[in-house]
């Protein structure tokens, strides 16, 4: 893999055994069970997930909203979404390739569309943080809601290919304060699941996710 940040080349590669792994299925259930406990999704809602992956978020939140953009640097994975859309029948999931990061075009058509805005485990994966919460929060409409599930700070064992570009978790104070800076306000973490695993020294070590909301603000 090359070292670059936002790279959908490893997703690409491992898109149709995504689903396969048991603890990123749990660690999804999860994440969407928080989201929609937190939010309270309504069917008056436009949502829109950055870094859907295949879906294992959005299909679920999908069933509670008017509609969701899917949006994933990874063509592959969305092939897997698509596939799933398909057999499932559900006709409110549009999907969109395209990094959020570097499309102010797809900024500018969606200003201030979207009531409710969510990722999973997608923000650690993108170098400038402040500047993207930013650029998300002008696609918020006045009020709307984002809820993004990551890690807590880590030591950088959580990650096994060393030339993959990622921040090793978020001190949550720092990511608050950044938020803030963006026109969100009402911001709560929680932590919501807890991941096992043997990490990049061999060893078993355990990784709290948190999920943080925010609202933007009306003015």
């Amino acid at each position: 893999m090359s070292e670059m940040w936002n790279s959908p080349d490893k997703f690409n590669r491992e898109a149709l055994l995504w689903d396969e792994n048991p603890r990123r299925r749990s660690l999804a259930l999860a994440v969407a069970k928080a989201i929609i406990a937190s939010v309270n999704p309504a069917k008056t809602m436009r949502a829109m997930e950055f870094g859907c992956g295949t879906g294992l978020v959005t299909l679920e939140i999908a069933q509670l909203v008017r509609s969701v953009s899917a949006i994933d640097t990874s063509s592959e994975m969305l092939a897997v979404l698509s596939q799933k859309i398909q057999s499932s029948q559900r006709a409110n999931i549009e999907t969109t390739c395209v990094d959020l990061s570097q499309s102010p075009d797809f900024m500018t058509q969606h200003a201030k569309r979207f009531d409710l805005i969510y990722s999973s485990m997608t923000l650690h994966h993108v170098d400038d943080t402040a500047g993207f919460l930013n650029k998300i929060s002008n696609l918020l409409s006045p009020g709307g809601l984002i809820a993004l599930a990551d890690l807590d700070h880590e030591d950088g064992s959580f990650h096994d290919d060393p030339l993959e570009k990622v921040h090793h978790g978020f001190d949550r104070t720092v990511l608050a304060i950044q938020l803030k800076a963006a026109g969100l306000e009402n911001i709560l973490f929680e932590t919501i699941y807890t991941l096992e695993k043997v990490n990049s020294s061999g060893v078993s070590a355990s990784y709290p996710v948190f999920l943080v909301t925010a609202t933007r603000a009306m003015s």
